[in-house]
């Protein structure tokens, strides 16, 4: 990381593959409102794009004397392995994600701004959108009833969070937009601030079905990584015994129609199902044995808790001593 410290690193990350518009007109619209709240900022533009046009405006912006840095990328890699490679560059106190195009009408940003510090994390909450509102809806109820945390717009990539958030969090792949929901895990605080989205057509996005299966897809797996990264054995484990168990009771079952009333097993594809299921079984419950061994063994070494604060003894005597 540089060793200078500024109030604010902003980082926008692009594909070529995204939808974009002028880069200098909406790095010049951000730049105003940053500059309105008066912290010190810096803006880091990370891209996988060979398009002439989009290194264009982003090295002339460079020529001019904008304070930006540019990270160029060999290949796509996620948002969320963007916004870390950007984090890695950044030397800010605050960092802000905005996305390449306006969501949020420009006079936002600035209240957004103004609780700087106030909270670990600040999303963005649309008001009057000109998009699929239903679509979304639908989506943020399923993370409600799958992942049982209640936010209104993970698909905004407005978002202002303290640098110790990312320097306890590492994301990959297309986590970027699930990064509350394991923040909130995490025990980081998290503040959905409601702002009027920018009102134009020109920057509506269209999402086909495809990419609902994707985020649905994502969904799932953070749906594990909240609620079984640190205890696999309850997943695993209690489909485990119920599969052992049914195929330890038909076996029973069958047994003592064998040994008693002398009823021929041979023709029988149940015996098959009851062999089957005590062998997934088993083999659900030591899968998640194994995993559990394995984060035990590794415990020491990772962290997926915040401290927020410590009250030493002997500050406390003091507290009380003063307050007498």
């Amino acid at each position: 990381m540089p060793q200078r410290t500024i109030d604010l690193s902003v980082i926008i990350t692009i594909t070529e593959q995204q939808w974009y518009d002028n880069i200098a007109e909406i790095y010049h619209k951000y730049k105003k409102s940053i500059e309105a709240s008066g912290l010190s900022y810096e803006f880091i533009y990370v891209t996988d794009s060979d398009s002439t046009k989009i290194l264009k405006e982003l090295a002339e912006l460079n020529d001019k004397g904008e304070r930006i840095s540019i990270v160029k990328l060999g290949r796509w890699f996620g948002d969320a392995t963007a916004v870390n490679l950007g984090f890695e560059q950044s030397c800010g106190k605050y960092i802000l994600t905005l996305p390449t195009y306006i969501q949020i009408a420009e006079e936002e940003l600035a209240r957004i701004l103004d609780k700087a510090g106030s909270y670990d994390m600040i999303i963005a909450q649309r008001k009057k959108r000109l998009d699929h509102q239903i679509k979304s809806r639908i989506f943020h109820k399923m993370v409600k009833k799958i992942v049982g945390q209640e936010f209104h717009d993970l698909g905004c990539k407005v978002r202002l969070l303290k640098r110790e958030v990312l320097e306890n969090i590492y994301i990959y792949g297309d986590q970027s937009r699930f990064l509350p929901l394991i923040a909130t895990k995490n025990g980081y605080k998290i503040h959905e601030i409601p702002v009027t989205a920018f009102q134009s057509e020109k920057f509506h996005k269209s999402y086909f079905l495809g990419h609902f299966i994707q985020r649905f897809v994502d969904l799932i797996s953070i749906f594990f990584l909240i609620k079984f990264t640190k205890k696999p054995l309850r997943f695993f484990g209690f489909p485990g015994i119920i599969s052992f168990s049914l195929g330890a009771v038909l076996g029973i079952y069958l047994f003592i129609e064998r040994a008693f009333f002398n009823v021929p097993l041979a023709d029988k594809p149940i015996v098959l199902v009851s062999i089957l299921l005590i062998i997934f079984g088993v083999q659900l419950f030591a899968i998640g044995l194994v995993a559990e061994i394995i984060i035990f063994t590794h415990s020491k070494e990772s962290k997926d808790y915040v401290t927020e604060s410590i009250y030493h003894a002997d500050t406390v005597q003091e507290a009380d001593h003063i307050v007498s």
